[in-house]
């Protein structure tokens, strides 16, 4: 049976209080945003070519879609497909919210000699848990040995020398060199023949998943016609990409606050998930279900849920813009904050 990605721990809402939201506010819905917008504030899971590297594969979004900020949620290098999370405009500041989230990959590793396929099957089962990771040669980063995440190992196929697996692992997770490490504790040697990103939390290859000439024709066909259906299935909100982490709902009075750095309190909170940490990073968001920002929690999700008063979590990037909610809280001037 396959393991579970980070992304797909299952959390239950704690009710911390009750309050209504302003329908003359923000957005009532993510379902219908305006398509100028989403081409503000838009994710689009981009199916990778081979040839390319992240960096190109983004100046090339940028260009069809003639906009000023584009950026990658986790690069690949240039002979890999598959899943490239890319944000566009403001959502480029929720990239860093995919890391913790797990990333799977489905690698064709060719071993250098005929092997039984028990023995297979044996030694890749052993790579699952905590494992030991000095970068390739061809990588970018420095190479010091780090310890990475296996979530989990399945064998799809086996054919010959050929072997055929899906693995989910940790961001920064070298598959290349998991191969060469498998071939090596097989006593044969092996190595990385093909790989293909088929998850990043819970963007997968079968849902919304865009080419960059679906993007293309879809942005074409929006530009010229005014036809919204194809450019909407592939440009999605940037929600989208923070559904992993755990959240926080706060009224509709704290929202202009931490739009303008303010950290959240506990008088703000209307409800949250269960098994959030002290220290974990969750999603500050309205009652309508729109991102406010990126935070790290102060304590528990108990504690914050009986919290009286007090900073339950600290700002650390801002998504949404000033001025969507009114301010309602006070603002000192600078006379007040001289007494």
């Amino acid at each position: 049976m396959v393991g579970l990605l980070p992304s797909d721990q299952p959390r239950e809402v704690i009710q911390r209080a009750s309050d209504t939201t302003n329908p003359e506010y923000g957005f009532p819905s993510l379902d219908n945003l305006p398509i100028k917008y989403l081409l503000e504030n838009g994710i689009i899971v981009l199916d990778k070519p081979a040839g390319p590297t992240s960096h190109e594969v983004a100046t090339w979004v940028k260009k069809i879609l003639e906009v000023d900020r584009v950026g990658h949620g986790g690069t690949l290098d240039p002979g890999v497909t598959g899943i490239l999370p890319t944000g566009v405009g403001n959502a480029t500041k929720a990239m860093q919210a995919l890391i913790p989230a797990g990333k799977e990959y489905v690698c064709v590793l060719e071993l250098h000699h005929p092997t039984p396929e028990d023995e297979i099957r044996r030694v890749i089962s052993e790579f699952v848990g905590k494992i030991y990771q000095k970068p390739p040669l061809r990588s970018s980063v420095k190479r010091v040995t780090r310890v990475r995440e296996i979530y989990y190992n399945e064998i799809l196929e086996i054919s010959a020398r050929i072997v055929l697996f899906r693995v989910g692992c940790q961001a920064g997770t070298y598959v290349r060199k998991l191969c060469f490490d498998i071939g090596e504790a097989l006593g044969v040697g092996g190595h990385m023949r093909e790989l293909r990103r088929t998850r990043v939390g819970t963007f997968r290859e079968d849902e919304h998943l865009c080419s960059l000439y679906d993007l293309k024709d879809a942005y074409i066909f929006w530009k010229e016609n005014g036809e919204e259906q194809l450019l909407r299935r592939y440009l999605l909100p940037t929600e989208f990409a923070l559904g992993h982490l755990p959240f926080i709902q706060i009224r509709d009075s704290a929202v202009d606050a931490i739009c303008h750095g303010a950290d959240l309190a506990a008088t703000g909170v209307v409800r949250l998930n269960t098994g959030i940490k002290n220290g974990d990073l969750s999603l500050i968001k309205t009652l309508k279900g729109e991102a406010v920002a990126l935070a790290k929690s102060n304590d528990t999700s108990e504690r914050i849920a009986k919290a009286k008063s007090g900073i339950v979590a600290t700002s650390e990037r801002v998504l949404m813009v000033r001025g969507r909610y009114p301010q309602m809280w006070k603002k000192h001037s600078e006379d007040e904050r001289n007494l």
